[in-house]
């Protein structure tokens, strides 16, 4: 009699392009496993935040996302049709997605949001969980080093303030409570992945809210951030160096992070033209300064032209090597921690 291993049970925590980036990284292995993502819910810019203010209900942006990520179609297809693609000429639905639209109002047809985020996930036969990380209505608050509170998210991921001023803690207001499933979900998984995506906006955001922490604490899950390699010039003014991403995304956390993912990719003149167009910077690798971590480094930058970024297919087999080859776990022993190469 032949027995089927169980799947391997993997959440994202975070938002924004950068977890469903890791989704769609992931679930071409969705036979080999059970996908869940906690998204943050304190955006409060563009079309999300007017549609939270006038209906007093959850950010949408990001877990409608997360929800096409996790389609069993073709992201880049869906997402101009659901979200890409904003309305104009259309009366008070300017500047609006199908999406939101769709989440928001059948919400409060429903009063229900998780319900309606179920029904999308249907829709678009996602093949995994999508759960908000809070039911509470949250914004993000951050602190500068020059002592300035700074309020909301929209205010955060495109300041005004001067940006030689660089955020030195974050907290939500109010602190919102964690969503049960994706307690549930967080521990009793067996790998966690945090990012890609913008720090404070999008990662650590979805870190915040009571009971997230405690949850990672009890969960034997190994926790792996893939960092990434770049920054944006005009987001929230976060760090620019791998080791402070590391080291700051920490002390957010209840134990220690068991793996570092980069993107180790050497831009040509053209890429580097492109990020440059994107108002991208990349950060400084410094491993030198992480001695303490495990780091694995790899390329999955995109190889097509005029689009610069990460390949979801790329950092896909890199994630799978991660969580399937136990080789690359049993060489990071106590006193053996180094850099790891993986294609």
């Amino acid at each position: 009699m032949t027995f089927l291993a169980s799947k391997k049970k993997v959440v994202i925590i975070g938002g924004g392009n950068g977890s469903a980036k890791s989704i769609r990284a992931l679930k071409r292995f969705a036979d080999r496993l059970e996908l869940t993502a906690v998204i943050s819910v304190s955006d409060s810019g563009g079309s999300s935040g007017q549609l939270r203010r006038e209906f007093d209900t959850l950010p949408t942006g990001d877990i409608l996302r997360a929800v096409l990520a996790m389609s069993r179609y073709d992201y880049d297809i869906l997402k101009p049709i659901f979200y890409g693609q904003r309305f104009r000429d259309a009366g008070k639905l300017d500047r609006h997605n199908l999406g939101n639209l769709f989440l928001v109002l059948s919400s409060h047809y429903g009063a229900d949001i998780t319900a309606s985020i179920r029904a999308l996930s249907q829709a678009v036969e996602a093949v995994g969980q999508v759960y908000p990380v809070s039911l509470d209505k949250i914004h993000l608050a951050v602190e500068l080093s020059d002592g300035a509170i700074i309020r909301t998210e929209g205010e955060i991921d495109r300041p005004a303030y001067d940006r030689s001023c660089r955020i030195s803690r974050a907290w939500l207001e109010p602190e919102g409570q964690i969503y049960e499933p994706a307690r549930q979900a967080i521990e009793s998984a067996d790998y966690i992945v945090i990012g890609p995506g913008s720090l404070y906006c999008s990662i650590i955001a979805a870190l915040l809210p009571a009971g997230v922490r405690q949850a990672v604490g009890r969960s034997a899950a190994k926790i792996i951030f893939v960092a990434g390699n770049a920054f944006e010039l005009e987001g929230e003014t976060g760090p620019e160096r791998l080791s402070d991403f590391v080291y700051e995304l920490q002390a957010y956390l209840p134990r220690k992070i068991d793996l570092v993912l980069y993107n180790n990719h050497p831009l040509s003149v053209e890429k580097e033209a492109e990020y440059r167009a994107k108002r991208w910077a990349l950060f400084a690798p410094d491993v030198e300064n992480l001695a303490d971590y495990n780091i694995v480094e790899g390329d999955y930058e995109r190889p097509d032209r005029g689009r610069p970024g990460l390949s979801d297919m790329k950092l896909g087999n890199i994630l799978y090597q991660i969580i399937f080859y136990q080789t690359i776990w049993n060489l990071k022993k106590p006193g053996k921690k180094g850099v790891i190469v993986l294609k």
